[in-house]
């Protein structure tokens, strides 16, 4: 089926759900003449993007206590920011997407991309990753399991992580300091050093706001860096500092 079809069915799934109040997959699947598989996945789909609560056998809107308190993690900003490192990636590419809720939200702009390799550390990208149609080849790095990223670390992922290589790393930050590189305040730096090590290009998502930022844990160091993803809110000053650093700077808009 085709991009547009799947857009074109998706859209009218929610609308069916602002006119009914619920939809079935069973009914879904019916009016659209598709597969149950392909309703659960449109689903899945739209409940990660926000747009529904999935229930069994089918699903019903958000509560209005959700969507009148959006959460941060789903701001504008990190939506356009993703959008425009979904530009960057091509059919086929492998890639490695770090967990975080910038990069969450870039998963959710593949969907389009046929035959992507995609290497994570995050169970809930992996989670989002599984639902697409196009079906990317999904590499998980395992290792040890930490609870304050939500994400799996250590030598054991380090290792796995070195046995292969990549096009591109699409990583976020908790701060970038111009002279230094990425920032975190998590002490595990170790894995997001070994997936700059091992791709081609290191492109960092990171919101105008977290631009010097006084955090103490340098993790990607500027000079690994190729391009830097921002929102048009990133002072001229500081624009210019990461040019001059020899960085391809992207403003989203």
């Amino acid at each position: 089926m085709s991009k547009r079809n799947t857009q074109q069915r998706r859209h009218t799934i929610i609308t069916l759900l602002g006119t009914q109040g619920e939809v079935s997959v069973d009914e879904l699947a019916k009016r659209f003449d598709t597969s149950e598989v392909t309703i659960r996945k449109d689903l899945a789909i739209l409940e990660n993007s926000g747009l529904l609560l999935r229930r069994y056998g089918g699903a019903v809107p958000l509560p209005k206590e959700i969507t009148d308190n959006k959460d941060e993690n789903l701001s504008q900003r990190k939506i356009i920011i993703a959008q425009k490192a979904a530009m960057m990636i091509k059919d086929h590419n492998r890639i490695i997407i770090d967990s975080g809720h910038t990069t969450s939200a870039l998963v959710s702009e593949l969907d389009n991309k046929k035959g992507l390799v995609v290497m994570t550390n995050s169970l809930a990208i992996a989670n989002k990753l599984q639902t697409f149609e196009n079906e990317p080849t999904l590499l998980m790095t395992g290792g040890t399991w930490d609870t304050h990223s939500e994400s799996f670390q250590g030598q054991v992922a380090e290792n796995s992580l070195r046995s292969y290589d990549f096009d591109q790393l699409f990583i976020g930050a908790d701060g970038f300091d111009l002279e230094r590189g990425t920032t975190t305040f998590n002490e595990l730096i170790g894995l997001s050093r070994v997936m700059a090590e091992v791709s081609r290009e290191v492109i960092v998502l990171v919101e105008s706001d977290k631009f010097n930022r006084k955090i103490p844990n340098v993790e990607i160091p500027v000079d690994q860096i190729h391009t830097v993803i921002t929102d048009d809110d990133l002072s001229i000053e500081n624009r210019k500092k990461l040019i001059d650093q020899g960085l391809n700077l992207i403003i989203a808009t």
